[in-house]
């Protein structure tokens, strides 16, 4: 599992990208399709059309990252394509990584309380 550290945006690619790009290309995507900074230690996220492989780009401060994941017997839930991207936390992220469908998992509503106990 990835752990991502404070403050870090996880950003999602909605449109799928050739997966024979390596560090290079999707740097290159980052910068031109998404209009984003791959250096500045966000993580982004990409998608094969056949939607089983995914792609995550991380600057680490010393250098490009590049993990991949391949589901075996089904398919990572993505949001319906569109143009653009999407910020995930990072509990969705895990949540895709595990080939769960976060996208139906909701934060409960927590009310601030009124006095200390």
């Amino acid at each position: 599992m990835i752990a991502v550290p404070a403050g870090v945006r996880v950003v999602l690619c909605t449109r799928p990208v050739d997966f024979r790009k390596g560090h290079d290309g999707l740097a290159a995507v980052v910068q031109e399709a998404l209009r984003q900074d791959p250096f500045c230690g966000d993580i982004f996220i990409f998608r094969s059309k056949r939607l089983d492989r995914v792609k995550i780009l991380a600057w680490d401060g010393s250098g490009l990252c590049l993990f991949y994941k391949r589901l075996e017997t089904s398919r990572f839930t993505w949001p319906p394509v569109r143009d653009g991207v999407m910020r995930l936390s990072p509990a969705q992220m895990a949540m895709l990584l595990e080939g769960l469908d976060w996208s139906r998992v909701r934060r409960r509503t927590v009310t601030t309380p009124k006095a200390a106990c």
